[in-house]
């Protein structure tokens, strides 16, 4: 595979021979890339894509950057202005990333110099395919050195990276038949032959399934391999993939032969790519990791119990090497480079396992909004859409991941705040803008900037400085649903898409303070909503840093009114549809 002095991937194939960090192994060992720099906070500042699609310029650009500083936004941290896609050439010049000269005719470093003078910081956009989204053929996939020494070049503080039209998985716009890398064939047995040994499986009898992917059917294993993720249904939370297990008993050690009984495919389920190991963790040794074929797999037997594992990690392998390469591209370009790494491959390879190593964000669906805006046209958000279009959608899937963000891991990205866009009520939008404060999400504004005043009802909601504070708190811990009316015993796990409920979030806070939210989904009034102190100590445990009695100091984060109780109970008498109650909460000794 590529190196990190030359970090690029292939065209041509999926990387060979893995190390250690890039394999499925290490994504549950803790460990970040060395070069990684952690402790960031989750970034606020403004996207293109939501406000204009791929009619963003240079002029409205600037002028975003303007707005930004004439509204103060950037005092309360907004600061970073991102060009999403449509800002390039469609194809390579002499193989490098150009701007488009009608939309960018200054260039990007002079657009880079004047939002640095502004005090803020310039983002751009790519992909890990060999096209954007939109379509220009100028993907990252075979460039990633070139396209860093671009940015760098450039001077850009912050890279969004997408996965369309990505070569070894079925990703979106890309051929559906790239399925075959991610799956491993239906198995129906396998054959082990060594000195002493002849052994026959059955793959469906005496085959093991660990994780949660592959299925047995009436012949064969077949699923080996990882969910899509891309889509709502799937829970985030758990084993994600499938493998295929025998116990093989050896004499003595020994090598031996595999021979696999398998129907190859090319579809979701079904593929073509085949890993075979012995062994777990570091001490998991490969001896397979191809397309599969009807010849003898050498592999090697311990004297005693072996576990032969049959399995295919490639979906996640194969992109994580290829956000590794721009990893390691922007680190030669540049060593002492402060470039934010934003993983936006919507979930798909369920990058919340992976993501941590190398991001400092990663979405967790495919987008918000599929009804972005134009110059004059705000496009349309949603509260509820089926599918992932829709605030409530990306809410209840980053909801319960919040073992899997922190300051030195990285954050869940339910996509951009479609705060200002038609069809978002401003109850809808101060809901919105209160889940992801709590959960600590990215805040990228993505509206035009032009239609905010301040002390109007937008900049009151996107200003707000006490649910800022939150997101922005230095402890950096996600908040936990340790309510719901719709799962008693493990709300802050179950992956519930039925909006018709309520929620409590409680987010723990430098200094000992707690936050607590109570949020309506539904489309009717509730009433009654509660949590008891000992609830929340039961699911935050040591997140908690303060020391509580009886007696609180309650502040409304939305009304600034302040309280105080002597009580550990926690209410909300009653809340109207798509509302939120939020309060701050400081013990009173």
């Amino acid at each position: 595979m590529y190196t990190k002095s030359s970090p690029h991937t292939s065209r041509e194939h999926p990387e060979e021979n893995l190390t250690y960090e890039f394999r499925h192994a290490s994504f549950t060992d803790g460990t970040t890339f060395p070069e990684k720099k952690n402790g960031r906070l989750p970034i606020m500042g403004w996207n293109s894509w939501n406000a204009f699609g791929t009619g963003n310029n240079e002029q409205l650009t600037k002028i975003m950057a303007d707005k930004i500083v004439e509204l103060g936004l950037d005092k309360l941290g907004y600061k970073y202005v991102v060009l999403d896609d449509g800002c390039y050439l469609p194809e390579r010049v002499d193989g490098r990333l150009s701007n488009e000269p009608v939309k960018f005719p200054s260039g990007f470093k002079a657009l880079a110099n004047y939002i640095h003078s502004k005090n803020l910081k310039f983002g751009m956009y790519n992909d890990i395919g060999t096209n954007l989204c939109a379509g220009s053929a100028v993907g990252t996939c075979g460039f990633e050195d070139k396209d860093a020494e671009s940015y760098a070049e450039w001077d850009i503080d912050f890279l969004k990276v997408d996965n369309c039209y990505y070569l070894w998985d079925n990703a979106t716009f890309s051929n559906p038949e790239n399925a075959r890398y991610s799956y491993a064939p239906a198995v129906k047995g396998v054959r082990i032959e060594g000195e002493g040994i002849n052994l026959t499986f059955d793959a469906v009898k005496d085959g093991v399934l660990a994780g949660k992917r592959a299925e047995k059917t009436d012949i064969a294993v077949t699923k080996i391999g990882t969910f899509d993720g891309t889509n709502t249904g799937t829970t985030p939370v758990g084993d994600l993939f499938g493998e295929l297990h025998f116990t093989i008993e050896a004499p003595s050690d020994m090598e031996a032969k595999l021979f696999v009984d398998y129907v190859a495919g090319k579809e979701e389920g079904c593929g073509e790519w085949l890993q075979v190991a012995v062994g777990e963790g570091k001490n998991e040794i490969y001896f397979y990791d191809d397309f599969v074929n009807d010849g003898a797999i050498k592999i090697q037997l311990k004297k005693g119990q072996n576990v032969l594992r049959l399995m295919n990690h490639r979906r996640q392998e194969n992109v994580l090497a290829a956000y590794g390469a721009m990893f390691y591209g922007l680190q030669k370009a540049k060593p002492d480079n402060d470039i934010i790494l934003s993983i936006c491959e919507w979930g798909k390879t369920q990058p919340h396992n992976w993501g941590h190593k190398l991001g400092n964000s990663w979405r967790i669906l495919n987008d918000i909004t599929f009804n972005v805006g134009r110059d004059g046209d705000p496009g349309i958000g949603r509260w509820f859409e089926p599918g992932t279009a829709s605030i409530t959608s990306q809410y209840n899937k980053a909801v319960v991941m919040d073992e899997f963000a922190g300051v030195n891991k990285g954050w869940n990205d339910p996509d951009m705040l479609v705060i200002g866009m038609n069809g978002v009520d401003s109850v809808m939008a101060k809901t919105h803008m209160t889940m992801w404060c709590m959960m600590n999400s990215p805040l990228m504004l993505g509206l035009d900037l032009r239609r905010v005043r301040k002390g109007d009802e937008i900049y009151n909601i996107i200003a707000n400085k006490a649910l800022i504070d939150l997101n922005q708190d230095k402890l950096g811990v996600q908040a936990k649903r340790v309510w719901s009316s719709m799962e008693n015993e493990n709300p802050d796990t179950t992956y519930i898409t039925n909006n018709d409920r309520a929620d409590i979030l409680v987010k723990p806070l430098a200094g000992g303070d707690f936050a607590v939210s109570f949020i309506n989904l539904s489309e009717n009034e509730v009433a009654d909503l509660k949590i008891e102190m000992s609830t929340i100590q039961k699911f935050l445990g040591k997140k908690l840093t303060g020391k509580y009695g009886n007696s609180f100091e309650i502040t409304d984060l939305w009304t600034g009114e302040k309280s105080v109780q002597t009580s550990t109970t926690f209410e909300c008498k009653k809340l109207a549809a798509h509302h939120n109650y939020t309060i701050r909460v400081s013990a009173k000794c």
